[in-house]
């Protein structure tokens, strides 16, 4: 089964998230990373280019770039021209708050997308996120991409703070000439630490399955496939790419199937020093997430939509895979929604 995916054409992923670095000028309490201080073993700058080569060579189409923070990388910047030398787009994750009027005049390419982190609308509701003044630092840096008409998305987690804001996150966006785009709260990281406390019900899940379905123009892209409806099935979020089209590259060079599973159950092996292709193709990491079944799921009205939802939700709340995603919608109907729907949502 490993091996079907080099069979029928696809000898390399379509993407790898690459987190460059784990350090932060943040502390984000919802943070998968626990991103902060720079720790022992980063891959240097002679390193990453290795690692650029190689998946170069493997016609890999874009890098997602995450963190920590990748502008706090002084050869960051550097290692974009690299990557953009070889061909490849590369998308850029940022807490947005590094991003000078210099840095935009830089990131001024065509194979740059950045992705700027914010988690309200307000200064109120992101910055107890995010941290104070966080707010503000970030729209003046979504100011500077839209003088350079650099294409940008804004991400905000979905969370019980930013739940009554979708809209409000809507009309921000298209202030700033920016596409929204809604990501799934996971319990890895500082997220386990607030899990409790910021994850929406499944009230507000099923709420937020409806206004998906009334903007289709959003995006969302990680793992709401569990909660897709008819009306988003074309855009095709409907099953998890970890391992078929995707992986992730940790900071030390650590190869696994996502940026949610980086543990040592899930390690595949390292760059630059092991064959990336190899691991690609028979990593039995990765054949086993190829053969991943959930059973339970298989005879579920909504399993076209869905295939079983996000592994790694389920191994996060339930330590173990080949288990539902207990946020998927078929759990979320059982509960009858409420009469109004909250103001945003």
């Amino acid at each position: 089964m490993g091996n079907q995916y080099v069979d029928m054409g696809l000898s390399a992923p379509v993407n790898v998230t690459w987190e460059v670095t784990f350090k932060c000028n943040l502390s984000c309490i919802h943070c998968l990373s626990d991103s902060g201080k720079k720790r022992i073993g980063e891959l240097d700058t002679d390193q990453c280019r290795k690692v650029i080569d190689e998946l170069a060579a493997m016609k890999v189409f874009q890098f997602n770039i995450g963190g920590g923070e990748p502008f706090m990388r002084r050869d960051f910047l550097d290692l974009m021209d690299y990557a953009h030398e070889k061909g490849m787009v590369t998308c850029i994750s940022t807490n947005g708050t590094l991003i000078t009027e210099e840095v935009a005049k830089r990131l001024d390419k065509n194979l740059v997308y950045i992705q700027v982190s914010l988690d309200g609308a307000t200064p109120q509701s992101n910055d107890a996120i995010r941290g104070k003044g966080s707010f503000s630092n970030v729209v003046r840096a979504l100011e500077h991409l839209k003088k350079r008409n650099i294409e940008v998305s804004i991400n905000t987690v979905l969370t019980r703070l930013s739940f009554p804001e979708l809209d409000k996150m809507v009309e921000l966006a298209s202030e700033y000439g920016a596409k929204l785009r809604v990501s799934r709260f996971r319990p890895s990281g500082r997220g386990m630490d607030s899990w409790s406390d910021l994850n929406v019900n499944k009230n507000q899940m099923l709420e937020f399955s409806q206004w998906l379905s009334r903007h289709l123009k959003v995006s969302t892209g990680d793992s709401f496939f569990s909660v897709t409806t008819e009306e988003r099935k074309s855009l095709g979020l409907n099953m998890c790419g970890a391992c078929k089209l995707t992986c992730c590259i940790s900071p030390k060079g650590e190869i696994y199937p996502c940026a949610f599973l980086q543990h040592d159950d899930f390690y595949a092996g390292r760059l630059p020093g092991n064959d990336f292709k190899t691991i690609w193709e028979t990593s039995p990491v990765f054949e086993s997430f190829r053969r991943l079944e959930i059973k339970s799921c298989e005879s579920c009205h909504r399993f076209d939509l869905c295939h079983g939802g996000c592994p790694a939700i389920a191994y996060h709340t339930q330590r173990k895979l080949g288990v539902p995603d207990p946020g998927c919608l078929a759990n979320c109907v059982k509960i009858k929604p409420p009469t109004v729907a909250a103001k945003g949502a």
